[in-house]
């Protein structure tokens, strides 16, 4: 109990409230203002429905502010999560998503409970911003049918059904659609451009609204929506089912974790917020998730979006979080009728400019003329994540990235040959001394070897492995096979400088079973030569 007590709530998380409440609460006030036509919007195009958002946004804001390891993170819907859930929604049904936020929040609280938050580290950055991007790409296709009142079942591939949407458009509807959407990206724009604290894709949203309504443009609306939370239901674990769902789940799960604990680590930075626990936060993300499923809503992941809205409006403490959550049940419960009458296209705006948002240009030039590796796996990810899967495409990154650091590590890896230190003496050019540095794993270990197996004329072989940073079994075989290979052919291989930390694997590999005699591993260079030299004079190698 004592090793989990780091990931429970407690009082010292409120510590600095009775200094930072005023903060809190307008800071709170405002990210909620920010949240609600995301909330609505994700609800909307993940196919779950605008009150699926909104209570997604209550219930998960909420129970992962007061159990996370961030204290100034939201949490809610967010877009790359509409990414993953589309999908299993449009094959599975929307009775599967109770299943799902279960699945999905159980397997993240048990990483936290595992302590793997830190594993965030090995994902490399251009893989981050590819997958960004291509989430991006396609929130914005998803948002074309909606935008030009496009009706009726398209592709679930988002590049498909933007084209299908756009080939079966009809007027004027469409017109009508696509007024109200641009409406809504207008003010966004100039909004956010004269005053970025102005709620501009709330008020986007309010004119639209106004307009459809004044004019009763036939555009569809969100309709009615619950004057309340719904009763909790427990989800359904029918063993057929869970079967069918596991897989998506575990997708669901990886980027739940993913984009909550990137949002906490830059969440950490923007201001003095106090630090962040990665495994805390996983548990927090992970009962969040399951509690939404109880309430009929999305699995949640922290939004780094309105996270950074708070912390810039004087977010400190949890309470900021709690507040924007409180918000938006106020406006559930006063406020339902008002919010049902909102046309889809205007939410369709709104996230077509917040996904024109998600990638800095700035970010993505760095990284495209950082390196060619680098741009490779920017562009790579986030093709994977348009054409195929979220998922894959981190997957394939990683994996890409894994590649191209051993190429690295094996190109900064070498063999070199080394003049025989002090005067020349007779004999000396019969003799060879190699100085192996850098890696000898398994990516480098055959091309560091093969130049030193093809050697001719000589009798005595002089290995300096004391530069060697990295030695695996792959390698340390390779360097068995090379002695035993030289001493075959009558070369006698002295061993120099084997590190303490690996001499256990080079015994357990074969390596210094290998050499002819166990006298013939040396300390230091000078007591080497001086052997190699002795074999030499005697005329025959190896007596």
């Amino acid at each position: 109990m004592r090793r989990h007590s780091s990931l429970l709530p407690s009082i010292a998380d409120y510590r600095e409230v009775p200094r930072t409440w005023r903060g809190d609460l307008l800071a709170g006030l405002t990210v909620g203002i920010v949240a609600l036509p995301l909330a609505l919007a994700f609800g909307v195009s993940s196919g779950a429905g605008a009150a699926s958002g909104l209570v997604t946004a209550i219930i998960a804001g909420v129970i992962a502010a007061v159990f996370g390891g961030s204290n100034v993170q939201v949490s809610g819907p967010t877009g790359a999560m509409v990414v993953v859930l589309g999908p299993i929604i449009a094959s599975h049904g929307l009775s599967a998503l109770a299943t799902v936020c279960a699945l999905a929040g159980g397997i993240v609280l048990l990483c936290g409970v595992m302590r793997l938050g830190r594993t965030i580290a090995y994902i490399p950055w251009p893989v981050i911003e590819g997958f960004t991007l291509g989430i991006a790409v396609i929130i914005f296709l998803q948002q074309v049918p909606l935008a030009i009142g496009s009706e009726g079942a398209h592709s679930a591939n988002a590049v498909i059904a933007a084209g299908e949407s756009v080939g079966s458009m009809a007027w004027p509807g469409a017109g009508w659609s696509l007024m109200l959407a641009t409406i809504v990206a207008v003010v966004m724009a100039v909004g956010d451009r004269m005053a970025p604290r102005f709620p501009a894709s709330l008020v986007g949203i309010a004119l639209a609204t106004a307009v459809a309504i004044r004019f009763e443009l036939p555009v569809a609306t969100i309709g009615a929506l619950p004057s309340g939370l719904p009763s909790p239901t427990p989800p359904s674990f029918d063993p057929s089912l869970v079967v069918q769902l596991l897989m998506p789940a575990a997708a669901v799960a990886a980027l739940a974790a993913i984009e909550s604990l990137l949002s906490a680590r830059v969440a950490s930075t923007l201001a003095d917020t106090g630090p962040y626990d990665p495994d805390r936060e996983l548990v927090g993300q992970g009962l969040a998730s399951i509690a939404a499923g109880f309430f009929g809503g999305m699995p949640a992941t922290g939004a780094i979006a309105r996270t950074a809205v708070g912390v810039r409006a004087g977010a400190r403490s949890r309470l900021a979080a709690i507040t924007h959550a409180l918000l938006l049940l106020l406006i559930v419960l006063v406020g339902a009728a008002a919010v049902s009458r909102i046309p889809l296209a205007a939410l369709a705006g709104v996230l077509m400019v917040t996904a024109t948002r998600m990638v800095s240009r700035r970010t993505a030039t760095m990284i495209l003329r950082a390196s060619r590796p680098d741009a490779l796996l920017f562009c790579l990810t986030a093709a994977i994540t348009v054409s195929v899967d979220l998922i894959y495409a981190v997957v394939a990154g990683i994996a890409v990235a894994g590649v191209l650091a051993l190429r690295q590590v094996a190109r900064a890896s070498g063999v070199h040959r080394e003049e025989i230190p002090g005067a020349s003496q007779p004999g000396d050019e019969r003799i060879a001394v190699f100085r192996v540095e850098g890696a000898l794993i398994f990516a480098a270990a055959e091309r560091m070897i093969d130049r030193i197996s093809r050697l001719e004329n000589v009798e005595v072989v002089v290995l300096r492995m004391s530069q060697v940073q990295l030695l695996d079994a792959t390698g340390a075989r390779v360097v068995a096979e090379m002695i035993e290979a030289l001493e075959r052919r009558g070369v006698v291989v002295l061993l120099k400088g084997i590190r303490a930390d690996q001499r256990g694997l080079a015994e357990r590999v074969g390596v210094l079973a290998s050499l002819r005699h166990a006298d013939h591993q040396f300390s230091d260079l000078a007591g080497a030569i001086e052997h190699a030299r002795s074999h030499v004079a005697r005329g025959r190698p190896g007596v």
